[in-house]
C-alpha cells in the first residue's frame, strides 16, 4: 500500500491574472494545500529558491516570458517538483510543447475545477513517489538484459512520472501492451484502472457507445445507461491498442475527448469530465497513414507527444535464452509437469531464428515443443522452426508468419479421439496414451489444454 500523502502540501501558482490566481488559491486551500503565488518568471524563480514545492502551476504567457522557460528552469534545478501548464482554451500546440518540455500535465482556461483537482492530486502522488523512491526496475516483468531492454526499462521509469500521451511503436508480438502496463504500474495512477482496448476489434457501429457510453433509450437496444471505456478508465490509464484501425469519424471524437478531458455519452446533453491518461500503440506506420490521409494528422500529433519504440526480438537475440527459460517454467507450472531442458542445438536454433512473430511467436514455439518433446529434452526438431528464415541474411519482411499456435490444431477431432481412447482404456491414461501413439506426458498436457477431466 502506498504511504498517505502528507496533509500540508505547498503549491506555487504563477499567473499574472488575479482572478486565475484567486481561483487556484481557493480550490487548493480547500484541498488542504498551502498556496504561494507569483506573477512573473523572475518572482517564481525567487520563490523556488526559497521553498521546496510539491507542485507548480504556471500560465503560458507571463509578463517577462512564457511558461516554457519556467518549466525548463524547474526541470533543470528542481526536477522533483511536478509542474503543469495553464493554457488558453484550444491551444493544443502550447499544451504539447509544455509536455515535451517536461510538464507532467496541462489544464485549459477557463479552468474546470474538477479537472484542476484531478491534476493536483496526480501531482502530489508524483512528488510523494519522488520523495520516497521505490524499486523502479522492471526486470522481473520486462525480461532481458540486452542494452535495448535496459534503455527501455529506464525510459519507462521516466515516462511513468509524466502524464503526457505516449505512442508505443513496434512489430506485432514485441510486447507493446506489456510496456504500456508497466508505464501505468510505475506511475501515480497505479492504484486506478488500466483499461486496454483493441481498436480493431470493436464493430464500427458500436464504437461511440463503447468508448463514451450511452444513456437509456438513446438507440434501439439501449435499455439502461452504460458507461464507456473512458469512464471505466477514469483516474487511470486507457491503452488504445491498434489505434491505426480507428475509422476517421471516431478519430475526430477521440481527439476532442483527449483535448477537452471530457466525454459525452451517446444520447447525453452535456459532457462530463474524465481524468484519463492515454497510451496508444500500433504495429503500423502511423506517419505513413497520415501522409495517405488514413489517419488524422492532428490526432497523430496529439497522441505522439512522446514515442517509445519497442525492439523486435531479432534485434535483441541475447535475451532469447532468458525468455525461453521463463516461458518453459510458466508452461510447465501450468501443465503441472516437469520443466524440460533445451538441448544445445535447440537453443542455438532459437538464437539464430529471425522470429517474425517476435516474443509471442517464441512463446508459441516453446509451447508446441513442450508437447512434442520426449524425456524432458527439447531437441531442434521439436521446435518445428521454418527452415527458410533461420538466418540473418533472409529478408523476413517478405515472409509470412508461418508459426501455428498449438490451439490451431487441437480441434474437435483430436478431442473426440482422446475421449474415445480414454473410454476404450477405461480411463487408464497410460493405456490411452499408447492407443493414441503419444507419450503419457503429451496426453496429460493435451488433456489440460482441451479441458478434459
Amino acid at each position: 500500500m502506498p504511504a498517505p500523502i502528507k496533509a500540508k502540501a505547498i503549491a506555487l501558482a504563477v499567473d499574472d491574472e488575479a482572478d486565475i490566481l484567486e481561483l487556484i488559491e481557493i480550490t487548493l486551500e480547500r484541498m488542504d494545500i498551502i498556496v504561494h503565488t507569483a506573477t512573473t518568471i523572475k518572482a517564481a524563480k525567487k520563490q523556488l529558491a526559497c521553498h521546496e514545492y510539491d507542485l507548480c502551476l504556471t500560465d503560458m504567457r507571463l509578463p517577462d516570458g512564457d511558461g516554457l522557460m519556467l518549466i525548463k528552469h524547474i526541470q533543470q534545478h528542481h526536477s522533483n517538483t511536478p509542474v503543469a501548464m495553464i493554457t488558453a482554451h484550444g491551444n493544443m500546440e502550447a499544451a504539447i510543447a509544455a509536455l515535451k518540455s517536461g510538464a507532467y500535465d496541462f489544464v485549459s482556461k477557463p479552468v474546470d475545477l474538477k479537472v484542476l483537482r484531478n491534476l493536483v492530486n496526480t501531482a502530489l502522488k508524483l512528488k510523494h513517489s519522488a520523495d520516497n523512491p521505490t524499486e523502479r526496475r522492471s526486470r522481473d516483468t520486462l525480461l532481458g538484459d540486452s542494452e535495448q531492454m535496459r534503455k527501455i526499462r529506464n525510459k519507462i521509469a521516466k515516462l511513468a512520472r509524466s502524464q503526457a500521451p505516449i505512442y508505443i511503436s513496434g512489430a506485432s508480438g514485441s510486447g507493446k501492451e506489456l510496456v504500456a502496463r508497466l508505464i501505468h504500474e510505475k506511475g501515480p495512477r497505479a492504484d486506478s484502472p488500466f483499461i486496454p482496448v483493441n481498436c480493431g476489434a470493436i464493430p464500427e457501429t458500436l464504437m461511440e457507445s463503447e468508448f463514451f457510453g450511452h444513456t437509456k433509450g438513446s438507440f434501439t437496444g439501449a435499455n439502461t445507461d452504460k458507461a464507456g471505456l473512458f469512464q471505466a478508465a477514469d483516474g487511470g490509464t486507457l491503452f488504445l491498442d491498434e489505434v491505426a484501425d480507428l475509422p476517421l469519424h471516431m478519430q475526430v471524437k477521440l481527439l476532442r475527448s483527449i483535448q477537452e478531458k471530457s466525454v459525452r455519452a451517446v444520447g447525453a446533453q452535456t459532457e462530463a469530465p474524465v481524468d484519463v491518461r492515454i497510451l496508444s500503440a500500433t504495429h503500423k506506420d502511423l506517419s505513413k497513414l497520415v501522409d495517405e490521409g488514413e489517419f488524422r494528422q492532428d490526432l497523430f500529433y496529439r497522441i505522439n507527444v512522446i514515442e517509445l519504440k519497442v525492439p523486435s526480438l531479432c534485434q535483441r537475440r541475447d535475451d532469447i535464452p532468458q525468455l525461453a527459460e521463463y516461458f518453459l517454467t510458466n508452461i510447465a507450472t501450468q501443465a503441472r509437469l516437469d520443466k524440460p531442458k533445451l538441448s544445445k542445438q535447440a537453443l542455438a536454433a532459437l538464437c539464430n531464428y529471425s522470429f517474425p512473430g517476435n516474443v509471442r511467436e517464441l512463446e508459441n514455439t516453446l509451447e508446441r515443443a513442450f508437447t512434442l518433446c520426449e524425456d524432458d529434452i527439447i531437441e531442434e526438431e521439436d521446435l518445428q522452426l521454418p527452415a527458410m528464415i533461420k538466418n540473418d541474411s533472409t529478408d523476413v519482411s517478405s515472409v509470412t508468419d508461418t508459426e501455428q499456435p498449438l490451439d490451431s490444431y487441437l480441434g474437435e477431432q483430436e478431442k473426440e479421439a482422446i475421449q474415445q481412447a480414454l473410454q476404450q482404456s477405461k480411463y487408464n491414461k497410460t493405456a490411452a496414451a499408447k492407443l493414441l501413439g503419444i507419450s503419457f506426458r503429451q496426453l496429460r498436457y493435451r488433456l489440460k489444454k482441451l479441458g478434459i477431466d
